[in-house]
């Protein structure tokens, strides 16, 4: 199965909103491998951003996500990384599908609530920077075999 990263940004905690996205991947049928709340600081935010650096928006993205609390989550299930991304909508949220998170909630792509791997490849090195292996649950549930099983 495959796992990808999912950060709600600052704006997405202030408002209430963790809730609500866990549930919209839960529904979805992907299974919440690893979960914290944390403060992000400046040196961690640089790290996460470093494909960014000498880009104009560097700055404000560094200065957003350690703005406040942020709720870092990895999720599993059959293309994960393809399905979190649908489900988030299009980084523009006026561009956003209808009934994906950034269209229901955000306004403006400053403001878009929630960062998610783009690729396999970016979602290990996510993974492996905001979580140790050890914090990664591998666990299924019953519900998550209606989702992914096979017809064999």
């Amino acid at each position: 199965m495959e796992k990808t990263f999912v950060c709600i940004k600052p704006d997405g905690v202030q408002r209430g909103f963790i809730g609500e996205i866990i549930k919209r991947f839960e529904n979805r049928g992907l299974l919440l491998g690893a979960a914290k709340f944390l403060q992000v600081d400046h040196a961690f935010a640089e790290k996460h951003y470093a494909e960014h650096v000498g880009k104009p928006f560097y700055n404000g993205l560094v200065n957003y996500i350690t703005s406040g609390p942020v709720f870092a989550m990895v999720w599993v299930g059959e293309d994960a990384v393809k399905l979190v991304r649908q489900t988030v909508g299009a980084t523009k949220p006026a561009e956003a599908a209808p009934g994906t998170i950034r269209h229901d909630f955000a306004a403006k792509m400053d403001r878009n609530l929630i960062h998610a791997s783009d690729s396999p490849e970016t979602a290990e090195r996510e993974i492996a920077l905001w979580f140790a292996p050890d914090e990664i649950v591998a666990w299924h549930n019953s519900n998550f075999l209606w989702s992914f099983g096979k017809n064999s």
